[in-house]
């Protein structure tokens, strides 16, 4: 992680480096809300569904560039993926709302 950020969404990248769905679902609200790829994706149930699904789709690695603390509980990680999709790397933005130690809210876009 480029510069210090609470321990959930270090925790949120070492899981998605993993693909370990249950530890991802398990740092998520109950009423939690994912926007990825201009899907939203509402309550555990539903994230999990996003994790398993879409999110799941490709293999890739992500390098983390910069963090940005936005607010009390509002974060900005910026970075890069790399894989085996369509055009094989992004940039995208990771926009991380927490509530206490747990995400409340999460926008990934380019």
């Amino acid at each position: 992680m480029p510069a210090p950020v609470p321990d959930v969404i270090t925790r949120y990248f070492e899981a998605d480096a993993r693909r370990d769905t249950d530890a991802i679902v398990a740092l998520f609200t109950e009423d939690a809300v994912v926007i990825d790829e201009g899907e939203d994706w509402h309550g555990i149930s539903k994230i999990r569904a996003w994790r398993e699904g879409p999110a799941a789709r490709y293999e890739y690695t992500t390098e983390l560039y910069d963090t940005d603390r936005r607010d009390d509980d509002e974060y900005l990680v910026t970075g890069r993926l790399e894989g085996n999709f369509p055009g094989g790397n992004a940039a995208l933005r990771w926009r991380f709302t927490l509530a206490g130690d747990r995400i409340r809210h999460l926008h990934i876009a380019p």
